[in-house]
């Protein structure tokens, strides 16, 4: 497993971080070649299930997850959320964490700790180098839409 870290900052107010990094379907416009499907009822919350689907064809794959920790931010605290992937090819865990920094605005603090199976343990300091770019880059976008 592949465990990376990354912060963001955002002029952004703490609440309206929360439902952008948190609209699992809204991803899919940040992720190349991917869509999502919430597959429980809105609202998110410990239970919630959503698909991501990846690729092209044959050569796509699922990863599914589970909502397991749902805390959104509340009286000045910050919001947390942590999924658990679930799929044959993507393992391993996400937490999201949102927060107020002071003077204002909002700081994210993505933690995942990424698995792909067929991924040698060797190469996890490459996996986690390809997560981080790509997890940085859809919470810039997410926070920028």
């Amino acid at each position: 497993m592949a465990l990376f870290e990354l912060h963001r900052d955002a002029a952004l107010p703490v609440g309206e971080v929360w439902l952008r990094l948190t609209d699992w379907e809204r991803h899919a416009a940040a992720l190349p070649l991917t869509r999502i499907v919430v597959t429980t009822p809105f609202p998110t919350h410990v239970g919630t299930r959503f698909v991501a689907r990846t690729g092209i064809g044959p050569l796509a794959f699922d990863d599914p997850m589970d909502v397991v920790l749902w805390r959104p931010p509340a009286g000045g605290g910050p919001g947390r959320c942590r999924l658990e992937k679930r799929g044959r090819v993507v393992t391993g865990w996400a937490e999201l964490e949102v927060s107020g920094r002071p003077g204002g605005g909002s700081r994210v603090v993505w933690r995942e700790d990424l698995g792909v199976r067929g991924v040698p343990r060797p190469l996890d300091g490459w996996t986690a180098r390809a997560g981080r770019f790509v997890f940085g880059r859809l919470v810039r976008r997410l926070l920028n839409q």
